[in-house]
């Protein structure tokens, strides 16, 4: 829907963020709900989690929330996720590409389902999204943030094609910092060891990744959604950066 055949956009500046039920992704809702904006938070199964969140963000602002349930996998997805955004809000500042997959696919043992999956989720729906936000973002000289990772650069022993997947995310961020510049700007955010996944690392793995971390300890969902809201709000002059919140884990890998 073109912008032009909107009516009244809303005064507050608005996100599209997905994987925003659980997680990183909730805390960042959550973060930029608190910082003025309206939300437009995708999910995909945990309705119990996204029922919760939005009905605790709605108890501050009424109306200032909307929730759509989708499969990134659908090629449809991205368009149908921005549509309903203008449709609801008339315009869009951010789109926050948090959804992820991960998981362990050793060589050997890896599928090509593993590859559609971890592809579909951490490279392909962010292009078509940024795609599909492009035109909205770029009348409101807004941004896109894309979560990250660190093993995009360096690898994650036997997690080879997530590795490759975020390494086309840093790649992707790059590149639309370019074509979309200098109306649009493009970060990404790099995690370090902040929340465990929900499989794929034991206890011992912890403990050895945190050995090897400068500061000695996990951080908290709070420094990367704030490492969001700055580039979205504060960060006027910087584009096609990836900011590192790994408490020193990159200086011994």
């Amino acid at each position: 829907m073109p912008p032009s055949a909107l009516s009244s956009p809303t005064r507050a500046p608005v996100a599209l963020i997905t994987g925003a039920a659980r997680r990183i992704g909730a805390v960042i809702a959550r973060t930029l709900h608190a910082a003025g904006f309206d939300l437009v938070l995708h999910y995909q199964h945990s309705d119990e989690a996204m029922h919760a969140l939005q009905e605790s963000l709605e108890a501050e602002r009424p109306g200032s929330v909307l929730t759509l349930a989708a499969d990134l996998a659908d090629p449809l997805t991205p368009v149908r996720l921005v549509d309903a955004a203008l449709h609801r809000f008339g315009q869009l500042h951010a789109l926050v590409n948090n959804a992820s997959s991960f998981k362990p696919t050793p060589v050997g043992q890896a599928s090509q389902g593993d590859w559609d999956q971890l592809f579909a989720s951490n490279a392909r729906a962010p292009f078509f999204l940024s795609q599909a936000a492009a035109p909205a973002l770029r009348i409101q000289q807004g941004c896109i943030v894309n979560l990250v990772d660190v093993y995009a650069e360096r690898p994650l022993p036997d997690h080879p094609i997530y590795c490759m997947a975020k390494a086309a995310l840093v790649m992707m961020t790059q590149s639309l910092a370019r074509d979309l510049g200098p109306h649009i700007r493009v970060n990404a955010v790099a995690p370090g060891a902040i929340l465990w996944p929900d499989e794929g690392k034991s206890t011992a793995a912890q403990q050895n990744l945190l050995q090897r971390t400068a500061l000695q300890r996990t951080g908290h969902p709070d420094d990367i959604a704030e490492a969001v809201r700055w580039l979205i709000q504060d960060a006027h002059y910087t584009t096609g950066h990836v900011l590192t919140v790994d408490g020193g884990r990159t200086l011994n890998i």
